[in-house]
């Protein structure tokens, strides 16, 4: 999926998110139901990866009779729903997981428990009864698909009983491209493949999806940082340390350099506040990684700004001090950075794009004129340590043949 095209698929979902209740069914998709197994009474359209729910509820017995509607990106893959009785999030939730049997083939139906441990992948997924009022369960291919492949839709029913008197349901479903044994693995991490949750009242069909961050400040939050911390800060570093040598420069490396680390400080600053803005408009969609990394990269890069106006005169004996703490925590943020823009285009679904191409063949660039500039400055100063040899030696011939002659 191209950048453009999923941008209009983050704003379509977000223009989902603002509809009629009955409109939502429409933005998202069409819902039926009927299904290979019964028909329902109610369906909705889920507002991510096409998928579906039909249910019928009986009050009498606080009974959800649920068939759950989704498709397989992987021919080795596996889709998943379930309910989560405390929130619309996957930590905590009872699902069932469909994926093809690795020893004949056939299509499982397996119940899995998502305890923290398995959002942080502590160890494997594995398969055990649920603790709730599971009384039946199955999962069936939809025509014309035969077998488990990419695009096939599923089709996993499951009755459930319910708190009495409650009819407000937290739904949780995912999809994924790997079944280790019969350990689902993680499902990619998209943003609408992190909303996909909502919480639905099987009485009206009233849908309170999660919302998305829109595609236009992802754009902006990721321009502002791969721009900031990917390139302006390292060609700020570079300008420090290799304009700084040469005498004829003067005193434009430092206004050089200076200028360029506020102009990239303050983009990247900004593409910060963007994250933030984009996280708390995103409940539920956490890129701990990404955050953790450009938290980092932001308070290095705040310690570096504060540092300035304690800079310590050439002639003060703390001085040096001061230069080793503003070189470390100056390369610190320039790597920190650099990898967290490699970790943006993961997150953003740009991993094989021309936009993370391009990125590479500039920082590639950069990295070219570095080395080169480098060799360079060793150059140089191996050819005057070894002028500086040379006149030391003259200086102490000169002084033996004095003292030759004074004798």
């Amino acid at each position: 999926m191209s950048w453009q095209q999923r941008g209009l698929l983050l704003m379509a979902m977000a223009v989902a998110a603002l509809l009629p209740d009955g409109a939502v069914a429409v933005a998202a998709g069409r819902c039926t139901t009927s299904t290979p197994v019964k028909t329902y009474d109610k369906c909705i359209a889920l507002p991510t990866q096409g998928a579906t729910l039909a249910w019928t509820y009986d009050a009498r017995n606080a009974t959800l009779d649920a068939a759950f509607t989704g498709s397989f990106i992987s021919p080795s893959g596996w889709v998943a729903w379930g309910v989560n009785a405390g929130a619309p999030a996957m930590t905590g939730a009872r699902v069932l997981a469909a994926f093809s049997d690795p020893s004949t083939g056939a299509l499982l139906a397996l119940p899995f428990v998502l305890s923290p441990d398995v959002k942080l992948q502590a160890s494997p997924l594995v398969s055990r009864p649920l603790d709730i009022p599971l009384l039946a369960s199955s999962a069936s291919l939809l025509a014309p698909a035969r077998t488990v492949r990419d695009g096939a839709k599923v089709t996993i029913a499951a009755t459930i009983r319910l708190s009495p008197n409650r009819t407000r349901v937290h739904l949780v479903w995912n999809r994924g491209l790997y079944v280790q044994g019969y350990s689902p693995t993680i499902h990619p991490t998209d943003a609408s493949d992190l909303a996909s949750h909502a919480t639905v009242d099987i009485l009206t069909t009233a849908t309170e999806a999660s919302p998305i961050a829109s595609a236009t400040l992802q754009w902006l939050h990721g321009s502002l940082n791969a721009l900031s911390w990917g390139l302006l800060l390292p060609v700020g570093a570079a300008v420090a340390r290799y304009l700084r040598p040469c005498a004829y420069a003067g005193p434009a490396w430092f206004y050089a350099h200076a200028a360029m680390q506020a102009t990239g400080y303050t983009l990247g600053a900004a593409g910060f506040a963007l994250g933030l803005v984009m996280g708390s408009a995103s409940p539920g969609v956490t890129y701990k990684l990404h955050r953790g990394l450009g938290i980092a990269a932001a308070t290095a890069g705040s310690l570096q700004t504060l540092a300035m106006f304690f800079r310590p005169k050439t002639t003060n004996r703390y001085r040096k001090y001061w230069k080793s703490y503003h070189h470390l925590v100056g390369y610190g943020c320039v790597v920190v950075g650099v990898v967290n823009v490699f970790q943006g285009f993961e997150v953003m679904g740009l991993g094989a794009s021309y936009w993370k191409l391009g990125y590479c063949l500039a920082l590639a660039t950069l990295m070219g004129a570095c080395v080169a500039l480098e060799v360079n400055a060793w150059v140089l100063f191996c050819r005057r340590q070894q002028e500086e040899k040379l006149m030391r030696r003259e200086v102490e011939d000169v002084v033996v043949k004095d003292r030759a002659a004074a004798f």
